[in-house]
């Protein structure tokens, strides 16, 4: 069975999805990385500062000393200047050296600066850090003299986090919406379903009725013909199923009344409905029922006996020509179950999501609402469950149905 148009869909979504993600964190993260490389140019400014600053003349001090406050002034990362052995100076005011990071004022002046220390360390895990030469004009030699520390600003942290914020808040909103719109559609599909199982119960109620009436009176107009009455009494049998048929797609959109039954006679009712038309089928196959004690459980007998309907018919479908269904009850911790295994092809595993979903079908002629009703049966008028428990191609398929015993 080829892939259902939705599902390449809905792959097709995910995909694109996939791409704009990765489309927003590659242009955000190439934004980052622009604002970095000119933080790196400002910090290797300040160092070219510092360094001709130490290099200068006394005349020339001044404007080097109002270049570097100005440009100071305008920084807005975190940055520590260290010694030449990568270490606060804490002889002086130390503070001096380090600009838009907070020190607590608690704190002792040993402990202020081994904070630093592991700034520092954390700052160079990224960044390496700059040096400042002093260049001496009479031996020709250079004195390492300092090292530059930074780290990221404000504004390059806001930016690695906003695309992760932004996509949270998107995958939120959709998640929502996905939710919010899978609700109205199976409220939507859930009214279409009651609809056309009302309509269709309404427009069978009449002619039904009818010949009801008409076979009431053929029976009483031979009721001394034996061959007649035997063709009534058949007649007056499919008519019965009809009606019963009609009776469940009448109860379909509306809470089924529940009552106290015998889990084990609802479904001998169904085998012995099944058996007397196996020969119809050209089939041979046995149906088995085991049960070791009778169990009682709420249910509306009309519905569940459809649903044993459904699997016993799509287990005779699975299997060819000759072959067997077991049907097993019983009850573990609580719960009610019922087995239903059968012989036949099997369920691809690649389908068994798919065989409760409406309009999914194998045969040629089927709609492929048998299981998707059952499931509205078990699910939402008993509370249950019911789901593929095992299935082999060539060994053949068990479904199981749990329900409540309290």
């Amino acid at each position: 069975m080829a892939t259902p148009a939705s599902t390449n869909i809905k792959f097709g979504l995910v995909i694109t999805a996939i791409l704009l993600v990765l489309g927003i964190l590659w242009y955000a993260q190439s934004i980052v990385h622009k604002l970095q490389d000119r933080e790196r140019d400002n910090v290797g400014m300040l160092a070219d500062i510092i360094q001709n600053s130490s290099n200068a003349t006394e005349a020339q001090g001044a404007d080097y000393t109002f270049l570097l406050t100005h440009i100071l002034s305008k920084i807005d990362f975190p940055m520590i200047i260290s010694n030449s052995h990568n270490v606060i100076d804490t002889t002086g005011n130390f503070t001096t050296n380090i600009r838009n990071i907070e020190l607590d004022t608690n704190l002792t002046k040993a402990q202020q600066a081994q904070f630093l220390q592991e700034k520092i360390l954390q700052f160079d895990k990224k960044y390496t850090p700059l040096p400042t030469y002093y260049i001496n004009p009479v031996k020709h030699d250079t004195t390492l003299l300092n090292y530059i520390h930074y780290g990221d600003s404000p504004l390059i942290t806001e930016l690695q986090y906003l695309p992760y914020i932004e996509i949270s808040i998107g995958v939120l909103f959709v998640l929502i919406g996905y939710i919010g719109f899978s609700h109205i559609k199976r409220a939507e599909q859930s009214s279409i379903w009651a609809g056309m199982a009302r309509e269709t119960a309404h427009q069978l109620g009449t002619p039904l009725s009818s010949m009801m009436g008409w076979t009431e009176l053929l029976a009483a107009r031979l009721e001394n013909n034996p061959d007649a009455t035997e063709t009534i009494n058949e007649l007056r049998s499919d008519l019965e199923r009809l009606q019963k048929i009609t009776d469940r797609f009448n109860k379909i959109g509306s809470k089924p009344e529940r009552k106290l039954t015998s889990l084990n006679e609802a479904v001998h009712r169904v085998v012995k409905y099944i058996e007397r038309r196996l020969p119809q089928m050209k089939k041979s196959v046995e149906i088995t029922v085991q049960e070791e004690r009778d169990v009682h459980v709420m249910l509306n007998a009309e519905l569940f006996e459809w649903v044993i309907e459904n699997l016993l018919k799509n287990a005779l479908d699975a299997i060819e020509a000759k072959g067997k269904i077991d049907i097993t009850i019983g009850e573990k911790d609580g719960e009610a179950f019922v087995d239903v295994h059968d012989t036949g092809k099997g369920i691809d595993a690649r389908y068994r999501k798919d065989v409760f979903r409406p309009g999914y079908s194998t045969k040629r002629r089927g709609w492929g609402l048998g299981l998707s009703l059952s499931k509205r049966i078990v699910e939402e008028y008993h509370d249950g469950k019911i789901f593929v428990k095992a299935s082999s191609a060539g060994k053949g398929t068990t479904f199981r149905i749990e329900l409540k015993t309290d």
